[in-house]
């Protein structure tokens, strides 16, 4: 029997998540972002745009987004319990491209 607290969770805020895989400096300047819908969802083939800092991304979702001129396309592979150095960073997901 597992204690309560221990457990990992299933799924994350979607502008925690983003901060923790460092895409922004900062957890406002994520929480912005989302909230202004510049971020989708690709969730069991269905694409939607998320306007809640408070979506929950889960592992195998795909976000959407672009930052400057970078397209982004990415595979949730793992929520992060801190925002950990780049290398950490970079194994909570995969780019699927990089170009759109």
């Amino acid at each position: 029997m597992s204690e309560a607290g221990l457990d990992k969770p299933s799924s994350q805020r979607c502008d925690l998540w983003l901060f923790r895989a460092r895409f922004f400096k900062s957890r406002a300047a994520a929480t912005r972002f989302v909230d202004a819908g510049h971020v989708r969802v690709d969730r069991f083939g269905q694409i939607q745009r998320i306007e809640r800092a408070s979506f929950a991304v889960r592992p195998a979702d795909i976000l959407i987004f672009v930052i400057g001129q970078t397209a982004l396309r990415l595979r949730v592979e793992d929520l992060a319990d801190r925002r950990g150095p780049a290398r950490e960073a970079q194994a909570l997901y995969e780019r699927l491209d990089q170009t759109m």
